[in-house]
């Protein structure tokens, strides 16, 4: 159960307002309206191609929508360049995970705070990735790109909370990985959400996805096709069908 689960959410930290945002001529959102609240895991599901990574890459600055507004803490973000959404607390762990394959598990953890200024706390940030991800630590000194998937996708995350995240972005955590690793990791999503950090989690592991968020939206070719909490959309027949493998 997610903090919002317990706490009832609280104020919206993040809204997309009326989204449109283009690869060229290839009209790739059509009018994304979402929010996130204080305390939440919200999930985005939907098939490849929908418009799920793409919502993330125009909330973190890699994609300017042409139309619509992205505000964040009551602050119009829609134009900013990446680097300022980090540094206003949008932090993202992406898909692939894309680190630094040559540098150690610590260099790639160090590179998370790299946009912080408060070098002070660095220690207990590590400390505190440490905890969530104990294998991090016995691998610290080990070259990130000679982890398996699992141990990678663990670093990926941790570099994202070095920021010290006020909203995190996770983009596909479970892809690629063995299931005992899916449920590792959705537990420890579940655990950084009840420490206080939101999280908008797009995922393909629908029922991993449902089961860990306290309200989901379902794209469809860039659009918002449902939304409601994630115990009603599990309910939902169009839901079970298309995206949780249910006859």
């Amino acid at each position: 159960m997610s903090a919002a689960q317990t706490n009832g959410g609280g104020g919206v930290i993040l809204r997309l307002e009326d989204v449109h945002t283009y690869y060229g001529a290839i009209h790739a959102l059509k009018g994304i309206s979402l929010d996130v609240r204080e305390g939440e895991i919200v999930t985005l599901i939907g098939a490849n191609g929908a418009g799920k990574s793409t919502t993330l890459r125009s909330i973190n600055g890699l994609n300017h929508p042409r139309r619509g507004r992205i505000v964040f803490q009551g602050r119009d973000i829609t134009n900013e360049p990446p680097h300022e959404v980090v540094k206003m607390g949008i932090s993202q762990s992406p898909e692939g995970r894309k680190l630094f394959p040559r540098m150690t598990v610590r260099e790639n953890l160090e590179m998370g705070a790299f946009q912080r200024r408060d070098r002070a706390n660095f220690k207990e940030d590590v400390d505190r990735v440490y905890s969530l991800f104990p294998r991090l630590a016995e691998r610290r000194n080990q070259n990130a790109g000679t982890m398996s998937g699992g141990e990678q996708q663990m670093c990926a995350i941790g570099r994202a909370l070095m920021a010290r995240p006020k909203l995190l972005l996770l983009d596909e955590p479970s892809m690629g990985l063995a299931p005992i690793f899916v449920e590792k990791i959705f537990e420890i999503v579940r655990e950084i959400n009840e420490q206080g950090t939101p999280i908008l989690l797009v995922e393909q592991n629908a029922l991993m996805a449902l089961d860990a968020a306290e309200r989901g939206y379902v794209m469809e070719t860039g659009r918002i096709a449902l939304a409601d909490d994630a115990h009603a959309l599990r309910q939902n027949e169009q839901v079970r069908k298309a995206y949780l493998g249910e006859t």
